[in-house]
């Protein structure tokens, strides 16, 4: 396919998804025991593991700490083997800050942080392959681990990325490959329920009539991923203390 021809001539991509199709994403909780709660979730390729660690002391002493609520701490990391190449600083480099920070913002929004003054919430990510998606897979997971770890929660966030195909038809859950031969990504984490956006990147700028449709399928993918979610959440519940939590999307 060319860089504008994303889908088929009968509307499926390269890997025989539909435009409005989100590639497979399955998950499950509890997948560590040492820490307070975690999560391991794939969508399509890309491979993430969370863990949430607290509430707990503040480290550094009392004076770091604050006294109305809660600090959260995000950790983003990718596997040496997570990408094709081989990376050098698999963590501490500008785009693992970088992401540290974007996921931090979307796990604020929902952490009911008021409830744990002077404690501190630590929220580790690890990419374990990486094909597309990864932020949003990261932010992802991470609800999952803070679900598991039992820490309250305004409501799901969620994260999903969108794009165009062919110039002007919206798909959702972008791929690395499509990432390559496509136009700009979109990507925006939020509270499918109240459709409240707590993050919007993009790659390069839209045209503004194409903005508002690319938009619109990336939170309908939030929503569609909360889902699944909470069925993955559910069947956990079910499940718990058992080695058959798993949860996937047809």
């Amino acid at each position: 396919m060319s860089r504008k021809e994303l889908l088929s001539k009968i509307g499926l991509r390269a890997d025989g998804r539909r435009a409005q199709e989100l590639r497979r994403i399955r998950c499950k909780l509890g997948v560590f025991t040492e820490p307070d709660g975690s999560a391991y979730i794939e969508q399509g390729l890309t491979k993430v593991l969370a863990a949430v660690y607290g509430p707990h002391q503040v480290r550094g002493g009392r004076s770091k700490a604050q006294y109305d609520a809660a600090i959260v701490n995000c950790q983003f990391s990718m596997a040496v083997f997570s990408t094709g190449e081989r990376k050098r600083r698999p963590r501490g480099d500008r785009k693992s800050t970088e992401m540290s920070i974007h996921l931090k913002q979307a796990l604020m929004a929902t952490i009911k942080t008021e409830l744990y003054p002077w404690s501190q919430i630590d929220v580790y990510v690890e990419v374990l392959h990486a094909d597309g998606g990864v932020y949003a897979a990261c932010v992802n997971a991470s609800t999952l681990a803070l679900i598991d770890a039992g820490i309250p929660l305004k409501e799901y966030v969620c994260a999903c990325t969108a794009s165009l195909a062919n110039n002007d038809i919206p798909m959702v859950d972008i791929s690395y490959q499509e990432e390559v031969l496509g136009g700009p990504t979109l990507t925006v984490a939020a509270l499918p329920m109240s459709e409240k956006i707590v993050l919007m990147e993009m790659t390069q700028r839209f045209h503004l009539d194409h903005l508002p449709k690319v938009l619109k399928e990336a939170l309908r993918g939030c929503k569609d991923i909360k889902v699944i979610l909470d069925e993955a959440v559910r069947n956990h519940l079910v499940n718990v203390g058992s080695s058959s939590g798993w949860v996937k999307n047809k």
